[in-house]
């Protein structure tokens, strides 16, 4: 019997993860926060347990896992949460101390493989060490110790398969997209977007539900798999995303150090008078990796998406999706006075 408990099941990954499984036969469980109303969408199939994982004894979580033979971990901040200083205290502690945690109690519990969700960035990691990224940015050091900390609370009984994610777009009931409050309100308020003439690799929300339950079926316990659709230019993105919010702007670039030096003076600065540090240093963020296309190679994605079964395309459509999620209205422009 294909027994899968989702931690985080009814967040975004976690809900598309589960919608994918129930297709594909499993009996599908999901713990998590009792923060949004299931009425109405939630799949009723599903048995919905409340908790928080950042809280939770193992003990209790190992009578939650017991019968369940898969699991997937779908909680725990990303990048674009700025968080109080230090951030890697913060971002350790939930991506790497309660993720052990869970997995240790998974392990006990009887299950026998699990996928955790990971950073596109610690593929970058891999494949150009000569600029640091896991040392420059607290982030990227959790994530990189994270995969690792898991594929070891599984031993020799739990196979642990980590997917390295990009870029996600697309919306789901009942929550709004994160990009609205750390993206859209920070870069879009004047007529001018600034940002860097870089690329990145991204994907829609639907194809990582279909990743993570291939990596269910196909993944290698203790390998770390990149997972995207397209490789394409941040003007791209952009533009998805004002024909989304129905507004027009004019998107502008500067030379790499003109951003790093802008997000440091404007953002990072203004963050630690609050107290706060970002989990990426925005210095070296603008300098070695959003000025340039950081891409995953695309024969790596066609690998992946074979070995997975998942499909490709709809990022635009999911980028567009999402900013209409966010602003079901359109972006509300600022009055002339």
């Amino acid at each position: 019997m294909k027994n899968l408990m989702i931690v985080g099941g009814t967040g975004f990954l976690g809900y598309y993860s589960a919608k994918e499984a129930l297709e594909r036969g499993y009996k599908v469980a999901s713990l998590s926060l009792d923060d949004i109303n299931l009425e109405g969408w939630y799949p009723k199939e599903i048995e919905v347990h409340f908790g928080d994982v950042f809280k939770m004894e193992e003990e209790e979580l190992i009578e939650i896992f017991k019968g369940y033979n898969y699991l997937i971990y779908s909680v725990g901040p990303d990048d674009r949460v700025t968080p109080p200083a230090p951030s890697y205290e913060f971002f350790h502690e939930r991506l790497v101390v309660h993720p052990t945690k869970v997995f240790n109690a998974a392990r006990k519990a009887g299950v026998k493989k699990a996928v955790v969700f990971n950073s596109y960035f610690a593929t970058f990691d891999r494949m150009y060490p000569e600029k640091k990224i896991g040392e420059r940015h607290p982030y990227v050091r959790c994530r990189l110790e994270q995969a690792n900390s898991l594929i070891e609370a599984g031993g020799s009984s739990m196979e642990v398969v980590v997917l390295e994610l990009p870029y996600i777009f697309g919306a789901m009931p009942e929550r709004v997209p994160l990009w609205k409050d750390v993206f859209i309100e920070r870069f879009f308020k004047g007529k001018f977007v600034f940002f860097p003439k870089g690329g990145t690799t991204m994907i829609h929300v639907k194809h990582i539900g279909e990743a993570a339950i291939g990596a269910l079926e196909n993944g290698v316990g203790g390998e770390r798999y990149p997972i995207g659709d397209l490789n394409e230019s941040f003007d791209f993105m952009l533009k998805a995303f004002t024909e989304g919010l129905h507004t027009k702007k004019v998107i502008c670039h500067a030379g790499k150090r003109i951003c790093a030096w802008g997000a440091n003076q404007f953002v990072a600065k203004k963050e630690a008078k609050e107290g706060n540090e970002p989990g990426l240093n925005f210095k070296y963020l603008m300098l070695d990796i959003m000025s340039e296309n950081m891409f995953i190679p695309e024969e790596e994605i066609e690998k992946n998406s074979k070995l997975f079964g998942y499909g490709r395309g709809g990022v635009k459509e999911g980028i567009i999706e999402a900013m209409e999620r966010a602003y079901p209205n359109g972006y509300p422009e600022k009055k002339k006075k």
